[in-house]
């Protein structure tokens, strides 16, 4: 059977940009109309809920490959550009790929070179939710403040950091071959090695906006390095 994703299309003419969030947040919040609106011309916005977020279904521990089908599918076969930020940016590198979704152009802002999934404590994670002390190691203490948020749900994106875990991110494989451009803040330490993974590509470039890993995806310089990037 099928799963849908939540979904927020904003019409518009011309073809379509599909946006996708970052951890434990959702589309309204890294994507926001008042932030948004205008910034690409009529074009219809397409604004996914990754799984286990917002409004969108968990997935329980599914791997990337899962998760992958699952975002293609809520795309559907129309040719559109993708706009991912941070976990949004992992998933969007392999979907430019994927046979189910047919990808023009393709924006990745805050990604890491590396999978750091497979780093979480999940044990001491899902201790920590349970009352128990909280975890040793930064990373995991990290995701697990990420995750406890309000209006999350803790347990349901621990298993979705299991599954991702389960498959990890691999730059080598099936890098994307359109055109890419790969956004950092100046003072994101996770984005440091953008300018490496564009070298890698065959059609890509970097570029630097203000503010770190919370702050640059909201930054008028992110979204004029998006509007002219794919306005070509």
């Amino acid at each position: 059977m099928t799963v849908s994703l939540s979904v927020t299309h904003r019409p518009g003419q011309g073809r379509p940009v599909a946006f996708l969030h970052g951890l434990a947040s959702r589309g309204s919040v890294d994507w926001p109309d008042r932030e948004w609106e205008g910034v690409l011309g009529e074009r219809p916005r397409m604004v996914i809920d990754l799984p286990a977020h917002g409004d969108s279904v968990a997935l329980g521990s599914a791997t990337t490959s899962v998760v992958l089908d699952t975002i293609a599918s809520s795309i559907g076969a129309e040719e559109v550009d993708l706009v991912g930020y941070s976990l949004g940016a992992r998933l969007a590198w392999d979907l430019a790929h994927h046979p189910g979704v047919a990808v023009r152009r393709l924006v990745l802002g805050g990604l890491s070179a590396g999978e750091p999934f497979a780093f979480v404590d999940l044990p001491a994670a899902r201790a920590a939710l349970a009352g128990d002390r909280p975890p040793r190691d930064p990373l995991t203490g990290m995701i697990v403040q990420m995750v406890s948020m309000p209006g999350n749900r803790p347990a349901d994106l621990l298993s979705l950091i299991e599954g991702l875990a389960a498959e990890p991110f691999v730059l080598g494989r099936g890098a994307p071959a359109v055109p890419v451009l790969l956004l950092g803040g100046a003072h994101d330490e996770m984005a440091a090695g953008i300018d490496d993974l564009a070298a890698m590509l065959p059609d890509a470039r970097a570029r630097r906006v203000p503010g770190d890993h919370l702050s640059a995806l909201h930054t008028a310089e992110f979204r004029r390095a998006v509007q002219e990037f794919l306005a070509e």
